[in-house]
């Protein structure tokens, strides 16, 4: 009896905790404070189609407007396709207005082969701009190269294939590029160079621009005077054969001026003296064919500056820069080769050199390591081991102290994809009130060539 009187007292319980609860849904329901998964629209329409009581305030649904729809992506333009071209090798250059995805794809000449006979990219959110033209080419690798809108997003880049080995692709930034490097079998060799490549021409003194002739003369009237300097022994003769053609590259040109020193000294200058001095040394004491990717004060994209030294069939590929940094103190030497940055400082520098940022520095490295597998890595490594040595010798002797620091890597835009030993130099820092004057002297930057030439010829008497 217990038990069941018990029974009945805990089921009487549930009961009235249960209408306690039912009525406490009803009255909060009443004041409005249960949530519910109803639509604002269907809010609205409940309220505009409720009859209103007598004698009682009608509230009217609160809409809330929606968000602003995010503006669509403006569309990036393919301005420009262009090419350089040899029997074995080819590179195209697509320039858009901006980043924008892509899709790669090839079409084999019959299916499972390995001979393509196209490869074609589809370009997404981007338009053709007027006056983009195919490109025929008929260069033993590439027939032509097509471009068209083939949808309203979509722009369709097709490389007609003749006979191609391998192929490389990487992006350049600021602007957009894709870059597409083919390389096949070599049929002839190159018998002249191709109009619009200059070499050194035969002026005694080297032009280095109004601007920095001005500087020079102010400079130079309050720098003391060096001491006299013996005259050097004789330089060693290079392993005849081993180098024939060496492309020189001065940094930056025309509208690109390159770091500027506190007195508006400007790398471009000082870097197209020290590389029309060299290429003069080159021809007139080795008897080297000096290739020049600029001669004039002319911008040259960072793209067709290696594409010049494949085209031309170079041996070694010298690129001539003046260092910057924000720590006005900052001084020496140093030279790299193309490689993954391994510091912070390397990453910078490769940014500012390449026009971009630490993101897009960040970008390219991923690429590298595929792009590595054909790079001459260690023969580079060796060229700027053996120019980093001389350079420093030759500056330290005759303008002392000189920091020295060494040989770094770095992912640099203008190595990108050259076929040979390549290199760039930072000469001095342009940024530091006492190197900028000395790159001011015309003694001083010849001294800087001949310590690049020291470095090329103990590079060359190394070879086997």
């Amino acid at each position: 009896m217990f038990r069941r009187g018990l029974s009945v007292l805990t089921i009487l319980l549930i009961v009235l905790l249960g209408c306690s609860s039912f009525a406490e849904e009803a009255k909060n329901e009443k004041s409005g404070t249960v949530k519910t998964k109803k639509t604002a629209a269907a809010a609205v329409k409940k309220k505009k189609t409720a009859p209103a009581k007598a004698g009682k305030k009608v509230r009217t649904a609160r809409v809330v407007a929606a968000a602003p729809a995010k503006p669509l992506p403006v569309p990036a333009q393919l301005s420009e396709v262009r090419h350089w071209s040899t029997p074995d090798y080819t590179r195209v250059a697509i320039t858009l207005s901006h980043d924008t995805p892509y899709e790669q794809h090839e079409i084999a000449r019959t299916p499972g082969s390995s001979l393509l006979s196209r490869i074609y990219f589809d370009i997404n959110g981007a338009r053709l701009a007027p006056g983009v033209k195919d490109l025929s080419i008929g260069d033993g690798l590439l027939k032509t190269v097509r471009a068209a809108q083939y949808r309203a997003d979509t722009v369709r880049v097709v490389l007609d294939v003749e006979n191609i080995k391998d192929y490389k692709i990487f992006t350049f930034s600021d602007p957009f590029r894709i870059i597409v490097d083919v390389k096949g079998e070599r049929r002839a060799e190159i018998s002249a160079l191709a109009p619009g490549i200059v070499a050194a021409p035969p002026a005694a003194e080297p032009a280095a621009g109004e601007a920095l002739r001005a500087i020079q003369a102010e400079l130079q009237a309050e720098m003391p005077k060096e001491p006299a300097v013996a005259k050097a022994a004789p330089r060693k003769a290079m392993k005849p054969g081993k180098i024939r053609r060496i492309v020189v590259d001065p940094g930056h040109g025309g509208k690109d001026p390159g770091a500027i020193g506190l007195t508006g000294l400007q790398e471009k200058d000082v870097v197209l003296a020290i590389g029309l001095t060299l290429a003069k040394k080159l021809k007139d004491e080795l008897g080297i064919d000096a290739v020049m990717t600029r001669s004039t004060d002319v911008f040259i994209e960072l793209q067709e500056r290696t594409a010049i030294a494949n085209q031309v069939g170079a041996d070694l590929f010298v690129s001539i820069h003046a260092n910057a940094s924000l720590n006005r103190s900052a001084s020496g030497i140093e030279t790299y080769y193309l490689n993954l940055a391994k510091t912070e400082k390397a990453a910078q520098l490769a940014a500012r050199e390449n026009g971009t940022s630490l993101e897009k520095v960040s970008l390219l490295q991923a690429v590298l390591f595929d792009l590595m597998a054909n790079y001459k890595l260690n023969d580079s490594a060796h060229l700027a081991e053996e120019v980093q040595k001389a350079l420093y010798k030759r500056l330290n002797d005759r303008y002392p102290p000189v920091k020295n620091l060494g040989v770094k890597q770095g992912p640099f835009y203008v190595l990108v994809g050259a076929t040979m030993p390549s290199i760039l130099t930072e000469s001095a820092f342009i940024s530091n009130d006492k190197e900028e004057a000395k790159l001011a002297d015309p003694q001083y930057l010849e001294q800087i060539a001949e310590g690049i030439l020291d470095g090329i010829v103990a590079y060359s008497s190394a070879l086997k």
